[in-house]
């Protein structure tokens, strides 16, 4: 497979590796970038843990809450001028307000009626597209619930209320103090948008990308030369300092660096005589995952000049 300066750029940037050692890495794996990356780690020449994903759309995502139940969305669009729009912002509060309501589904909440227009909300973004003279689309959404408890929320980089780059709810199940419960779940929300874990704890980890990380800790341990039951040894205690580092109960606390998220739970739980458990999470990022070409301005401007 031909290696191109785009792919080496590509993997450079996730990695931090030299550019001949990033062109050696696709060369030696026919291109594919998450193999190339295990190859420089296995070099130990990247400490990249994963491909970092290049977010490119704009947009909101918006929470709405209502006690022991919630939802999310994200609504992308093309620039973050209209981000900043006030028509916008309306409309994608609306369609959060609607997403409570609705089963939680993107389909669902297309069809329901928008408090903005009357209509469904997929004629609402239709016309709004029309009108505001940018392409924009509900791309996901997501509903969280407790039998009891709260639903706390996060959202960073608001630009107003319940409205921003980053939104976070956290179910919070206990029979105990609301209030209390519901400041622990804030402050575990704001964890959760600094330290994006992968998974609520090691059991609800993907066995595939556990299993992927343990392959380049083998291969690490095993360079040093020692002996296997060391290099067992070794690859063990790597492998739970991996999970403390990607699960949520197992990550230092960043609110409380002296306790993990786990141990915060269980000191509320202690304080309110009432066990007090996370029952899932939910973390949209506004473009995560999506590509956009990328452009060079100047080059625009220098090419509308020539005309």
């Amino acid at each position: 497979m031909a290696i191109t300066a785009a792919m080496v750029k590509e993997l450079r940037q996730s990695t931090g590796a030299g550019m001949m050692d990033c062109k050696n890495a696709l060369q030696e794996n026919d291109g594919d970038i998450d193999a190339a990356i295990d190859w420089l780690r296995k070099k130990g020449l990247s400490k990249a843990a994963k491909k970092s994903s290049r977010v490119a759309a704009e947009g909101l995502v918006a929470v709405s809450v209502d006690g022991n139940e919630a939802a999310i969305i994200e609504i992308n669009s093309e620039t973050d001028f209209v981000a900043r729009n006030d028509q916008f912002q309306h409309l994608v509060r609306d369609v959060a307000s609607n997403a409570l309501k609705s089963d939680g589904s993107v389909a669902s909440i297309l069809a329901s009626t928008s408090g903005v227009s009357g209509k469904s909300v997929e004629t609402t973004l239709t016309d709004a597209v029309a009108k505001i003279g940018e392409n924009m689309n509900l791309r996901r959404a997501a509903k969280l619930s407790v039998s009891q408890g709260v639903v706390a929320s996060y959202v960073h980089n608001s630009v107003a209320p319940n409205l921003g780059k980053i939104g976070v709810l956290v179910g919070m199940e206990s029979a105990g103090d609301v209030e209390k419960i519901t400041a622990l779940g804030k402050q575990i929300a704001m964890h959760i948008a600094a330290s994006n874990p992968l998974a609520l704890g090691p059991d609800e980890l993907d066995p595939t990308v556990v299993e992927r990380e343990r392959n380049v800790l083998i291969d690490q341990a095993k360079a040093s030369g020692k002996p296997d039951n060391v290099v067992e040894k070794m690859v063990e205690g790597r492998i739970r300092k991996f999970y403390e580092e990607v699960t949520l109960l197992k990550q230092t606390f960043v609110i409380d660096p002296d306790v993990t998220v786990e141990g915060a739970l269980e000191r509320l739980s202690k304080e309110i005589g009432s066990a007090v458990k996370i029952s899932a999470f939910i973390f949209f990022k506004v473009g995560d995952g999506i590509e956009k070409e990328e452009s060079d301005f100047a080059a625009e401007v220098a090419a509308a000049v020539k005309g």
